[in-house]
């Protein structure tokens, strides 16, 4: 793999199933054409999926995203697309805590496409309001 080659994983989330509303497959198909028009269809085909259905966005205690967080940790990925930061988490306060500290130290892209966050451009403005 090049050097600063992205590493891409998709994180979806739903708390619960009912076929309705915002499935776990619509999100990751928003996030896969972001992949394929940002970075290219190549980087869609590589990307590494995670989806949580059925667990709420309170608890950071997903298998899902303790396998992601274990992909980062072993440098395996190295960006992370969400719909929203809603679908990452909904206590703010520790999904903050990934975001300041373990993408920081991990260097970590992490984009939220309908917040408006790309942490490669510095752009976190949605994320403050």
């Amino acid at each position: 793999m090049r050097r600063n080659e992205e590493q891409i994983a998709i994180y979806s989330r739903k708390s619960k199933f009912t076929g309705k509303g915002e499935s776990i497959g619509n999100q990751v198909e928003l996030c896969k054409e972001y992949v394929r028009n940002m970075f290219g269809e190549e980087y869609v085909d590589s990307c590494v999926v995670f989806e949580d259905e059925g667990f709420s966005g309170g608890n950071l205690q997903r298998p899902d995203f303790k396998r992601m967080m274990e992909d980062i940790y072993s440098g395996k990925v190295n960006c992370v697309i969400v719909k929203d930061l809603s679908r990452f988490g909904r206590n703010y306060t520790d999904a903050g805590h990934y975001m300041d500290d373990v993408f920081v130290r991990y260097q970590i892209r992490f984009i939220a496409l309908n917040n408006g966050v790309d942490t490669a451009t510095n752009n976190m403005n949605a994320a403050t309001r």
